[in-house]
This record gives structure tokens, C-alpha cells and sequence, in this order.
């Protein structure tokens, strides 16, 4: 009875281990497509509208299930379609949704004629009114609708400019900052310290 040489053997060995190892490199290359494009995706900051909790070439992994689950919070760090070129991005900050009214007096953002907490932002900050939404004026955002602002408020273009957006020009929520080194941390917010007072 012929069993076959050694080098047959060890031939089929080697071809076994290689079918085995390509098909191993197309299930993880099936599950990063599957996590990059229904998961999570990459995003940089660019521009200093969120200083000082983002600065400019700070790297996000961005959860794209938070939108389509419907689970957006007040507070949240959210990334955007920009209003005015949908190929671009924008980082922002969840301030008020669909339903609610908002009004921005002395310096502050009123929700609902409540005080909004926002303890994210550095003590003495201001939010004035732009062009949309201006100071002492009070706007009922659209259904559907979130305003959301950047955390740099003198030099955030943002709601206060180009009004409410539309949910679903939302990505996603930023989840996590991987860049750069010294920085690296969840994103992530006490829903109850930011709700209006």
C-alpha cells in the first residue's frame, strides 16, 4: 500500500495551510468592511471650532450605530455632514432637538426658558448669536431637527449661523480619540449634567 512520500506529504500540508490562512484573510477583510462601513469609521478634526476638547488633527473613531438607532443625547460630540458641502465634515455638539425652543441671552443658551448645564466648556465662556439665531431671540426647532453648536464658541460656525440640521445628515457619534498619543480617551458625557436647569 503507497501512503506517499514525505515531500508529497508535506506539499499538501503547506497548500492545506495556505488555503486555510486566505481563507482566514477574507473573513477578517469581510468583518473590517462590515465594521467600517455599518460600525465605526475614522474621522480627523480639522479647524479649531471645538478647542479646547478637540483640537485641530485630532484622529475619532466615530460610532455610525449611535444615529441609526436613534440613540443621540444632548451633550453628545456628534460628526456631521457640512450644511453646505456634503462631501465634507463637521465636528459639533448636541444642544437642543425637534420640538424644543431655544434662546441664547447674556452669554448663555436657554432651552425650553431653562438654563442648559454645559459643563464641558471652559468657566467665562459665551454664546452669542450670528447670523441665524441671534441674541434674546427664541426659535422652536423643526421636528426632526437638532441644533447643534461647536464648543469654541466665539469661532464655531455652526447652528447659530446655518441653522438646525437635518438628522440624518448626522454620521455619527464620536466615540473615541486614538490620535494624538497623549490624548487618547473614550468620549463620552453624564447625560443628567447637561440637561436644562
Amino acid at each position: 500500500m503507497d501512503y506517499g512520500t514525505d515531500d508529497e506529504n508535506s506539499g499538501s500540508g503547506i497548500k492545506n495551510a495556505v488555503i486555510e490562512l486566505i481563507q482566514f484573510g477574507a473573513i477578517v477583510l469581510a468583518i473590517l468592511i462590515i465594521i467600517r462601513f455599518f460600525v465605526a469609521e475614522t474621522h480627523r478634526v480639522s479647524g479649531s471650532s471645538m478647542v479646547p476638547n478637540f483640537y485641530d488633527g485630532d484622529v475619532i473613531i466615530t460610532n455610525l450605530l449611535a444615529k441609526r438607532f436613534g440613540s443621540l443625547q444632548r451633550g453628545e460630540v456628534i460628526i456631521l455632514k457640512d450644511p453646505n458641502d456634503s462631501s465634507k465634515a463637521f465636528i459639533k455638539r448636541i444642544i437642543g432637538f425637534g420640538g424644543e425652543t431655544i434662546r441664547l441671552q447674556d452669554g448663555k443658551v436657554y432651552i425650553n426658558d431653562k438654563l442648559l448645564n454645559e459643563p464641558y466648556l471652559p468657566a467665562g465662556v459665551q454664546t452669542h448669536g450670528e447670523a441665524f439665531l441671534g441674541d434674546n431671540q427664541e426659535y422652536t426647532i423643526p421636528q426632526g431637527d437638532l441644533f447643534v453648536l461647536g464648543d469654541n464658541r466665539p469661532y464655531s460656525s455652526d447652528s447659530r449661523d446655518f441653522g438646525p440640521i437635518k438628522r440624518d445628515s448626522v454620521i455619527g457619534q464620536a466615540f473615541f480619540r486614538y490620535w494624538p498619543p497623549q490624548r487618547v480617551d473614550l468620549i463620552k458625557i453624564d447625560q443628567s449634567s447637561t440637561q436644562p436647569q
